[in-house]
């Protein structure tokens, strides 16, 4: 459920884009009634469905963290940087009718999420995966710190796909990939990882 949850705003921006996509008319007159306060210049038609897309990821992960403080639950430190990064990088979209700008989004957020595995553990000595898992595995230490290196390139290399694709194919291309294709690549990254873990997990006898 909890992967499900952190992927809401990315399932609503792949089908209000894919709506959009569809019904281009339909899209611009929503994105001018709704939208129009917001930006720099009338949407057009072929704009339309990113920035409609675009505003409903960011109120969508406005909704994640109302309701998870409404449960009195803690809000991941990842969700708020999330929720900073999409309102910067998605309210640039819409304001300047520009795509590239949540086209950088998952990018800036994955290479935080990377410099902020390194920089915590070579500067402050805190290796985050553990502190994150260590009350789920016992691992040798030297095992930990390959394994935090080892997300931290993950992340890296994430955010260089992003690029890649959303500058080398078409932005409907890019939004499927953006569901699909980083989901994929998370669960690969996961499966490996887990069968990596599995030789080094200490035996508690």
């Amino acid at each position: 459920m909890k992967f499900l949850f952190d992927l809401f705003p990315v399932i609503l921006f792949f089908a209000m884009f894919k709506w959009g996509e569809g019904n281009p008319e339909a899209a611009q007159s929503l994105a001018q009634q709704y939208l129009a306060g917001f930006t720099s210049g009338a949407a057009t038609t072929a704009q339309a469905p990113i920035m409609l897309a675009t505003a409903i990821a960011i109120l969508a992960t406005f909704a994640q963290i109302g309701y998870l403080l409404l449960r009195g639950r803690k809000v991941d430190g990842m969700l708020w940087v999330s929720l900073a990064i999409i309102t910067v990088f998605g309210g640039a979209t819409i304001y300047f009718n520009n795509e590239t700008f949540i086209k950088w989004k998952p990018t800036v957020l994955y290479w935080c999420f990377g410099a902020a595995l390194l920089v915590a553990q070579t500067v402050f000595g805190k290796n985050l995966i553990r502190m994150m898992m260590e009350k789920q595995v016992a691992l040798p230490d030297p095992v930990w710190q390959r394994l935090n290196l080892s997300w931290a390139g993950f992340f890296g290399a994430m955010g260089l796909v992003n690029l890649y694709v959303a500058y080398s194919f078409p932005t409907a291309f890019w939004v499927n990939f953006k569901l699909f294709g980083f989901t994929g690549l998370m669960i690969a990254f996961v499966i490996a990882q887990s069968v990596f873990l599995s030789k080094h997990v200490k035996d508690p006898q």
